[in-house]
């Protein structure tokens, strides 16, 4: 994640609302401007009722087609101006909830960009991918199409039953008594609605987890013979995920339901209302007298209009419910939480470094309160070209002192210092970290070694790695994603000449490189890297006695379950 990025997230995360959705962005202001243009546009339907109601009532009275010609020039001409009010505000909507998306993303993805790799509590990647990838889609219909709809739904059925009141208070109080149960019958099966949507997107980000976990472990899998134990759970997670769907479905089509029964009856009460008015029948709920054709077929025209931004209420009033659960499960991305990887921003410039020595002083760390500290009360030197082992049990912490130093995570007390000052995107530049499994793209070996560096260095590092046959054998083939094709050791040896190729490298990190290895390969990686580590700082976390012979000193580190880490160091 980029620099300038990393400082926009930021910008945002300061003026967070307590959604998580940053404070300047919670209701863009182009958002407002569509819904403008839109509720405008609806009015416009208001002169257009009265002109062709007029219209009618003259043709009634006898006149002839040429004295509604002007009447029908004005209803064409309001019916094209509404269709371009309302088509520009649906656009300017839908670019803005673009905007608006983007901008989420940007923050989820700044602030998972800052959880550490040793953090346990990260986000599955697979449910990450669903939710940035798939369940943010729902964020734009939220945005485009129900906040201009809620603006409309609150304004124009106020102002057109002012119209109908001022021709009849009969029909506008029975649009009065039919308007309310609406929106609470609406609001009341919401929230049914939202708690079903998040639990169907919680489902669905759960399934995409385990189905990408169990992909990357195929071949596991098949060698442990849970093939149909794997198939049986995917299975039972999709059965699921179809039954809260269809929950979803259900209550959206009631909601649905539910307004129509209530438009229809408000309409049928006001249609008969002008109808026995229209007859004689009915000789009161005008403010002068009898009803006029003009008038009643003016109320007509206007009380479908009336309930019509209900309807569309309604209709994406299961996008709100959606949108807000994919909100609220982007905004559970940027929460702050775990571990984050330290500050990346350089405190001072660049280049330039005087001796990049590296320094613990009184460090503690611990993962979590659940857990006991991983290191405690450290302190160590290490000076600039020493080639240092970290050798101890499992869970004594080597990994975590090379994090440190990386800057992947801070110390919970004491300070890491290399040249005398905290880890910043300047020194982490002079890094070079070696782990068991490195990430290779797809794409060519030669692509994958220089990232894009000056192709001059490739020969060389290929050479010092070892690695001139494989390239050689391979020549543009590309690998596959996650280095399919590549041995173990093959693939170490690709991290190993990936730094270098770096020539700004002057620490280097490695955990465990021989893990995992035969004898001689590990021997050939050992030797690998001692040649990488010429004139630079290596420090290694091994359990490999041959590798850490080799090293210039051993800091034997005791278990964390002391109440100091103990170190020892070995000349």
């Amino acid at each position: 994640m980029g620099t300038a990025l990393f400082d926009e997230a930021k910008a945002h995360a300061a003026g967070a609302s307590k959604t998580g959705l940053p404070a300047r962005s919670a209701r863009p202001l182009c958002l407002r401007h569509a819904a403008s243009l839109q509720t405008a546009a609806s009015f416009l339907w208001i002169p257009q009722a009265g002109l062709l109601a007029h219209a009618v009532g003259r043709i009634a009275d006898g006149d002839g087609l040429s004295h509604v010609l002007w009447p029908a020039f004005f209803v064409l001409t309001l019916g094209i101006a509404k269709a371009l009010l309302d088509a520009v505000g649906g656009q300017i909507a839908l670019d803005s909830a673009r905007t608006e998306l983007s901008v989420r993303r940007q923050f989820a993805v700044a602030a998972l960009a800052r959880r550490s790799p040793i953090d346990g509590t990260r986000p599955a990647s697979g449910q990450v991918a669903s939710v940035l990838g798939e369940q943010a889609e729902l964020v734009v219909p939220y945005l485009a199409r129900y906040f201009p709809a809620r603006i409309k739904a609150s304004v124009i059925p106020v102002v057109m039953l002012v119209c109908v009141l001022a021709i009849s208070w009969v029909a506008a109080l029975a649009l009065f008594i039919s308007m309310p149960l609406i929106p609470l019958f609406m609001a009341l099966i919401g929230w049914r609605a939202q708690f079903a949507s998040e639990k169907q997107l919680a489902a669905t980000g759960k399934l995409n987890a385990f189905l990408l976990d169990r992909l990357r472990g195929l071949a596991t899998i098949r060698s442990f013979n849970a093939v149909e134990l794997t198939a049986t759970r995917l299975r039972a997670d999709a059965e699921d995920l179809k039954t809260r769907t269809m929950a979803v479905l259900k209550i959206a089509f009631l909601s649905s339901a539910v307004l129509e029964l209530f438009a229809a009856l408000g309409v049928a009460m006001v249609a008969v209302y002008v109808g026995f008015s229209l007859l004689g029948e009915i000789h009161f709920g005008t403010w002068s007298g009898k009803i006029s054709l003009t008038e009643g077929f003016f109320i007509l025209l206007l009380a479908p209009a009336f309930f019509e931004p209900l309807r569309e209420l309604s209709a994406v009033w299961h996008d709100r419910a959606a949108g807000e659960a994919a909100i609220k499960a982007l905004d559970s991305l940027g929460e702050c939480g775990g571990i984050e990887i330290v500050d990346t921003h350089s405190t001072g410039p660049a280049p330039g470094f005087d001796r990049l020595d590296i320094e613990f002083k009184n460090v503690s760390f611990r993962y979590d309160c659940l857990r006991p500290c991983a290191l405690t009360g450290f302190n160590c030197l290490i000076e600039e070209g020493e080639h240092v082992a970290l050798s101890g049990a499992s869970g004594a912490g080597k990994s975590t002192l090379l994090a440190l130093i990386a800057g992947l995570a801070p110390p919970q007390t004491g300070r890491v210092l290399i040249d005398g000052r905290p880890v910043d995107a300047g020194v982490r530049s002079t890094m070079a970290w070696i782990g068991q499994t490195p990430h290779i793209f797809a794409g060519s070996l030669a692509g994958n070694v220089l990232l894009h560096r000056h192709y001059g260095v490739l020969k060389e590092a290929l050479a010092l790695a070892r690695l001139d046959g494989v390239a050689a054998a391979y020549g543009k083939r590309p690998l596959g994603e996650g280095g399919a094709g590549l041995s173990g050791g093959e693939a170490l040896r690709l991290a190993i000449a990936r730094a270098a190729a770096n020539p700004f490298i002057r620490i280097i990190l490695a955990d465990e490189p021989t893990a995992h290895l035969d004898a001689v390969t590990a021997a050939e990686i050992t030797e690998s890297l001692i040649a990488l580590a010429s004139e630079r700082t290596l420090i290694v976390a091994t359990h490999d006695a041959r590798l850490a012979a080799r090293m210039d000193r051993m800091i034997l580190i005791d278990a964390p379950f002391s109440k100091e880490a103990a170190v020892s160091c070995e000349n």
